[in-house]
């Protein structure tokens, strides 16, 4: 049987999506793993008056492609930048484009899609469904396409307790849904977003649940799968370990833990914490076309792409971040590091609003009073959003087959199951998580570890500041306690109460 290096040689592989956290790994991956391929065409939108060209030479100068620079110098020759945005008819894509994709392309990952869960659902729906559409008509098109890879997410039909891997009727008719949009003002589909998700707590997982019924109903007779990841975090090996470049879900959870701005998690400590390192979802995807292109399935193969059916993590394990962090510090600390779990938001709001807010407002008082631009107390706002964003899903439980992904891992050439590995049982998750937290440091903060021994003595300082004013305080109330007679009977009462 072939192995993947080997199907992937002499290919064409075309990649929306490319700019972000999974389609960048994708691209280093192929261009690493499978040095004999033909051309990669990145479909890149023009941003901030950045044409689709330097947003690429921006994109490879990434610490993630060092490892590839050293192994094939000349890489950057297979990599073709087309301008295309999946918001404009045809992708955008000009007539020149349209028919050089459409000669020469064989294999297709369609990767890009909105991941904000607070997305308007008009625009959500342009970006996770509509662009799904238009895809593949530009597939319909071409003459050598070999395998088009959609990737969705395990949580597109978290309204279900269990999740097979099949692609499950839509909550609503998709096209009634899209045309109804089109001509409702911007008020009506606020107001109406509620109802029409249901009880979905998102756009993101509404619009991608309709994606994958849109994607298998017009794509019939195309060489089509679906890989579904679930949370996806920094890198377990490959190209090196701990590997991160955002703040996105829950990679900004464990830097604001690590500046001291959250204090508490909304999370149910036994739930199942789905996360699956990005590069074994890369290798997934690439997997997945590999055995669509030999193996040619009769229906179209879904991937539920996760880890706990072989190796579960819980969110009680999120409760050792702090300490994590208390290791290696980041530089931009704001409080020494310590946070707990609970379940209940208002045990979340108490320890955060004194733990924190308070804090950052008497940090931005003090910034106030010396001219200089007040904003802690946005960014812990800011913070405490995202927990309540994804508070649904650390605090409920899914179970997931992944039949299909355990039958590809068996399937691989006994040469591929190292470099493409797809077994995650030997992944020690207090180990990856520790790295992952280094990983923040690193790369999507950019400090530099050398500096280490200099943060670790100004942690020191704010544990010494807490333990001074934590005294002041303590102090003061005894003062006020035992010069009131008052507050001395209070006190009596609670105490004979309790005891």
């Amino acid at each position: 049987m072939a192995t993947i290096p080997e199907v992937y040689a002499g290919k064409s592989v075309l990649i929306t999506g490319a700019t972000g956290f999974i389609g960048k790994v994708l691209v280093e991956k192929l261009l690493r793993c499978c040095p004999d391929v033909k051309f990669l065409y990145l479909l890149v939108r023009p941003k901030a008056g950045q044409p689709p060209s330097t947003r690429v030479e921006e994109l490879i100068k990434c610490r993630l492609f060092d490892k590839l620079k050293l192994e094939q110098p000349n890489f950057e020759d297979k990599i073709i930048a087309v301008s295309s945005d999946m918001l404009e008819p045809k992708l955008g894509l000009n007539e020149e484009n349209t028919n050089i994709l459409q000669q020469n392309v064989n294999m297709v990952f369609h990767v890009a899609a909105t991941v904000k869960f607070d997305e308007k659902l008009d625009l959500s729906l342009k970006l996770n469904v509509m662009s799904v559409q238009k895809m593949l008509r530009l597939c319909q098109g071409m003459k050598q396409l070999e395998v088009f890879v959609h990737v969705s997410t395990a949580y597109a039909n978290c309204d279900r307790s269990h999740i097979d891997e099949v692609v499950y009727p839509p909550p609503v008719d998709p096209y009634k849904l899209m045309y109804s949009t089109e001509w409702m003002s911007d008020e009506m589909i606020t107001m109406l977003t509620p109802k029409i998700i249901g009880n979905r707590p998102n756009t993101y997982t509404f619009t991608k649940s309709i994606a994958e019924y849109v994607f298998v109903e017009e794509g019939a007779g195309l060489p089509l799968c679906i890989v579904r990841p679930s949370i996806v975090g920094a890198t377990w090996k490959d190209p090196f370990p701990g590997w991160i470049d955002n703040y996105n879900g829950i990679s900004g959870l464990f830097i604001a833990t690590g500046t001291g701005m959250l204090r508490a998690v909304i999370a149910d400590a036994d739930t199942v914490a789905d996360l699956t390192p990005v590069d074994y979802v890369v290798n997934m995807m690439i997997g997945a076309g590999w055995h669509t292109i030999v193996h040619k399935p009769s229906t179209v193969p879904i991937y539920n792409c996760v880890s706990s059916p072989t190796n579960p993590t819980r969110w009680r394990d999120v409760e050792d971040i702090p300490d994590y962090y208390l290791k290696t510090p980041l530089e931009i600390a704001f409080r020494r590091p310590n946070a707990c779990i609970t379940s209940h938001p208002w045990v979340f709001s108490y320890w955060n609003f004194i733990g924190c807010k308070i804090p950052c407002m008497v940090t931005d008082l003090y910034m106030k009073l010396t001219g200089k631009k007040a904003r802690m107390v946005r960014l812990y706002d800011r913070i405490a959003k995202s927990m309540y964003t994804l508070k649904y899903f650390t605090q409920n439980d899914w179970v997931w087959s992944n039949r299909n992904c355990e039958a590809l891992m068996n399937a691989l050439p006994d040469t591929d199951r190292k470099v493409f590995f797809l077994d995650v049982r030997p992944l020690d998750w207090k180990e990856y998580l520790e790295t992952y937290c280094v990983g923040t440091k690193q790369y999507v903060l950019n400090e530099d570890l050398a500096a280490l021994p200099a943060v670790k003595r100004r942690i020191m300082k704010l544990r010494n500041i807490r333990w001074v004013f934590n005294t002041v305080v303590l102090v003061t109330l005894w003062q006020v306690i035992s010069k009131s007679e008052l507050a001395r009977n209070t006190l009596d009462l609670v105490l004979n109460l309790s005891f």
